[in-house]
């Protein structure tokens, strides 16, 4: 057989696609190693599509990326079965590596690939032919020698539940790569609650790699009013020179240090949450402070913000569709199968009220988890109770300004 792909990835996107897979790729790709990660999302349903299994066919070598999520994704158990077969016939090597997962959870199905397996018990049967060749694939893949990494040094937090990231990362990416060795300035301009921060992130992880020094700057308005913004330039300089603690005797004193020690540095900073001109004018005025290839990134729920310093590109970031909203809403108020059933009348008035804010829909998802359809009806009628009559208001300033009833409501539904 015509053997198109050197490497074959298999990997859990929603754990590793903008962190480690991506960083795995790249380095590859820079070797020359024709690698087949698939991009456009392959699959239907529970079984994996023909054309992955035609790369798998093709590939002289699979890499496995065992991660926390792997075992609970049944196309991704699908896909090993496939593996497996393929590396019991010496059709092709396979290597594991052991994501931030021990070896031993792989291979005896211990916490999170126990968790899984169980769940795929209770939808399959515990006598299930299927999942019994799942834990085979997984006994013999994980006895495999491999590689076992636990480290991440870098990497930030993104999501529990990342629902419609890797769409908008992947068009800033495409924007940040049409740029090539300009300085670009990128703005996420949004609602709070809407997703800036989550896509900044899932961002950063995606591209820290190509650049000499990161800095993610989070909550910009609240430790500029906190600690001001000495404090906020003397991170930036320690997180991108890799210094444990730089003094700044002064903004002006600040302003000249980003400017003469970073010109010549290929630097990625995103500054998160930013709510006045001059938080800007003293992080990154101008493009220029920075080396070629540059990416600064700046959140903000003020548009006119973001034009007026003269961004290279604001992205809007939109709400979720009626889809994508009940996708998120239901995993945090629908965690398992044993939850209990509520009319579909009362789903749709609070996916309306949350009008497609992720943060809306996880705050109301984790409140009205496992409670009954009179709590619901009562949850809802107090928040129809709010002068605004929508949620927007109450999370998009984030506890700030609220009135002492709309500050009750976010209280009683935030900390159940």
């Amino acid at each position: 057989m015509k053997r198109n792909y050197h490497v074959f990835l298999s990997f859990r996107g929603t754990d590793v696609r903008h962190s480690f897979l991506s960083h795995l790729y790249a380095a590859l790709d820079q070797r020359g190693i024709h690698t087949f990660v698939d991009r456009k999302e392959l699959r239907k349903g529970e079984e994996i599509s023909p054309a992955l299994m035609r790369a798998i066919e093709q590939s002289r070598v699979v890499i496995i990326v065992f991660s926390e999520n792997y075992a609970s994704s049944p196309w991704c158990l699908e896909e090993l079965l496939k593996i497996m077969e393929c590396e019991e016939r010496n059709d092709l090597i396979v290597f594991p590596v052991f994501y931030k997962v021990e070896p031993r959870e792989v291979r005896k199905g211990r916490d999170s690939y126990k968790r899984a397996m169980a769940e795929h018990e209770s939808k399959f049967g515990k006598d299930s032919e299927k999942v019994k060749r799942w834990k085979k694939a997984l006994l013999d893949a994980g006895s495999l020698s491999g590689w076992h990494f636990n480290d991440r040094p870098r990497s930030l937090d993104v999501a529990k539940y990342p629902v419609d990231i890797e769409s908008r990362v992947q068009k800033l990416i495409s924007l940040s790569e049409a740029a090539g060795s300009d300085v670009l300035m990128i703005g996420l301009w949004g609602p709070g609650g809407i997703g800036k921060t989550t896509i900044a992130k899932a961002l950063y992880n995606a591209i820290e790699m190509q650049f000499q020094g990161c800095s993610f700057l989070e909550r910009v308005r609240e430790k500029s009013n906190q600690s001001g913004l000495v404090a906020l330039q003397e991170q930036l300089l320690s997180q991108i020179l890799s210094h444990n603690k730089l003094m700044v005797h002064g903004v002006s004193e600040g302003v000249s240090l980003i400017r003469e020690r970073l010109c010549c540095k290929k630097v990625l900073l995103v500054l998160d949450d930013v709510d006045q001109m001059d938080q800007i004018k003293a992080l990154a005025r101008e493009g220029n402070w920075f080396g070629e290839g540059s990416r600064i990134i700046v959140t903000s729920r003020d548009k006119q913000l973001l034009i007026s310093h003269d961004i290279n590109c604001v992205y809007e970031v939109k709400a979720l569709k009626y889809d994508e909203a009940l996708d998120l809403f239901s995993r945090y108020a629908f965690p398992n199968s044993k939850s209990v059933e509520i009319r579909r009348d009362l789903i749709d008035r609070v996916l309306n009220y949350a009008n497609g804010l992720p943060l809306a829909l996880e705050v109301l998802g984790s409140f009205l988890c496992g409670r009954n359809e009179a709590a619901w009806e009562s949850a809802l009628h107090r928040l129809s109770e709010s002068p605004d009559q929508t949620i927007n208001q109450v999370l998009k300033t984030s506890f700030d300004g609220l009135d002492n009833n709309e500050m009750e409501i976010f209280l009683d539904i935030a900390v159940p």
